[in-house]
């Protein structure tokens, strides 16, 4: 068993999962989503970035995008709800919250290519 491609997919997993736990609920109810899980959404989504940069081919390059946009999708996420927490004042409107949702929800679609991506590269490995 290869340690690194033990690494390499639970981040992948784990970062599909969280983003998973962060999405369910509904849309626009502030207290079915909580910061703290889409603050761990994002850092082990970095994470998993950061372990792909080393895979040269062109499905590492994929992964690589996937992960990428799973990234964006969650910053942006994070700074539309403190946006709408800190300076807009008033709290999270159900609005708002769907927006943050929206937004973790297209992160979600990435981290689902991602895990997809690593499921065929892991069928086509031969013995």
């Amino acid at each position: 068993m290869n340690l690194e491609k033990v690494i390499f997919g639970f981040f992948i997993l784990f970062a599909a999962t969280l983003n998973f736990g962060f999405v369910i609920g509904e849309i626009g109810n502030p207290e079915h989503h909580m910061v703290y899980e889409l603050f761990a959404a994002i850092v082990v989504n970095l994470i998993a970035t950061i372990l792909k940069f080393g895979d040269r081919t062109q499905v590492g390059a994929v992964h690589l995008a996937t992960s990428l946009v799973a990234d964006l999708q969650l910053i942006a996420a994070a700074m539309v709800w403190a946006y709408a927490n800190h300076l807009a004042g008033g709290g999270i409107t159900p609005q708002q919250m769907a927006s943050v949702v929206s937004l973790a929800g297209g992160a979600l679609l990435a981290n689902v290519v991602s895990v997809i991506l690593l499921i065929g590269e892991t069928l086509m490995l031969r013995r």
